[in-house]
């Protein structure tokens, strides 16, 4: 496909939008991201949110023989789901998964060499299997512990954050990464209510604070934001960012599916203009740069087939963009809608 993918093609008819999921996740546009990532049967690709493993194998469906996809992911469960699921593969050598962040992309990149690679793939956020087991303590729906990191074994908890962090940054969290027009009141009902030990405890503050109809979109932003702070998730998206305008080759893509405005945000301007502030930049002769074309322009989202399969596709955005040669990448670029 060319530059200017149509925005709008269908999947085919016989297209299961759960054709990949498993009990651990199911993967969203599996489809457009087969058709839109891959440029080279041949290639390497790498699966920076491994998961349990449904986006590899939807890739590695679409590559030939001597296709290979790298998966890296920081929860040790999700890797030991996708290693088993993709045992075959790994055996003949068209798989490889590791432990670690998208973050440090580069660095994993360099211990595989596998550089330069041919296309990422990022789907953000949190998997089924995470929101779904109470004990990783995501979900305010079920009883677990205040943890909410990606790697179980390692960092800042959100027990730590809601009982020893002050009033002030628990507002500022609140507000930057969820975007809750009551943090100030949450916060300060936090920090009265302490100590908080689980979910539950954390759901009780803010349903008291919060009254219908808001109580619901409340706890989603308020665990949303722990999330955030808890796996520094925008810091990571940022870092990856910039090191995949380094590692994929030109012609190559990276697909990015975001499920918040502060993740598509950060991800449109980067794509568009190659920085973070959506700010177009000129060359000496006043043309307009950019690393990246969009393919196509604007995000593309799940069908109403696989919103009913599977409701947490619903608020996905996908946007695929292609590395351009650096010699040419002067042209033109519209502004920031």
């Amino acid at each position: 496909m060319s530059a200017d993918d149509s925005q709008n093609d269908p999947a085919p008819d016989d297209e299961k939008p759960l054709r990949y999921a498993t009990d651990f996740h199911a993967p969203v546009l599996s489809h457009d991201v087969q058709a839109r990532l891959v440029t080279d049967p041949s290639g390497c690709y790498v699966d920076a949110t491994l998961g349990g493993g449904g986006h590899a194998r939807a890739l590695l469906d679409e590559l030939g023989p001597d296709g290979v996809v790298l998966g890296i992911d920081r929860d040790p469960q999700a890797l030991a789901a996708a290693r088993d699921r993709l045992a075959d593969e790994r055996e003949a050598g068209r798989f490889r998964a590791v432990h670690g962040t998208f973050g440090n992309l580069r660095d994993v990149l360099t211990a595989e060499a596998l550089a330069p690679i041919d296309g990422l793939l990022l789907d953000l956020g949190v998997s089924s299997h995470q929101i779904d087991a109470p004990e990783r303590g995501f979900s305010f729906r079920d009883e677990g512990p205040l943890d909410m990191r990606m790697d179980p074994q390692r960092g800042l908890t959100a027990r730590q954050i809601v009982n020893d962090w002050g009033e002030r940054d628990l507002r500022d969290v609140l507000r930057e990464y969820g975007e809750e027009s009551r943090a100030g009141r949450v916060a300060r009902a936090l920090c009265d209510a302490r100590p908080l030990d689980t979910t539950r405890d954390l759901a009780a503050v803010v349903e008291g604070c919060v009254p219908p109809p808001d109580t619901v979109k409340t706890l989603t932003r308020v665990f949303q934001a722990l999330r955030i702070a808890v796996n520094a998730e925008l810091d990571e998206l940022e870092d990856v960012l910039e090191q995949a305008t380094k590692e994929i080759r030109t012609g190559g893509r990276i697909a990015v599916i975001s499920y918040h405005s502060l993740e598509d945000r950060r991800v449109k301007r980067y794509l568009r203009y190659g920085n973070f502030e959506g700010e177009p930049r000129r060359d000496l002769y006043g043309t307009l740069v950019a690393p990246w074309a969009e393919t196509p322009r604007g995000p593309i989202e799940a069908s109403d087939a696989e919103i009913e399969a599977n409701p947490r596709a619903r608020s996905a955005h996908l946007r695929v963009a292609e590395r351009r040669d650096d010699d040419e990448a002067g042209r033109p670029v519209p502004p920031l809608s």
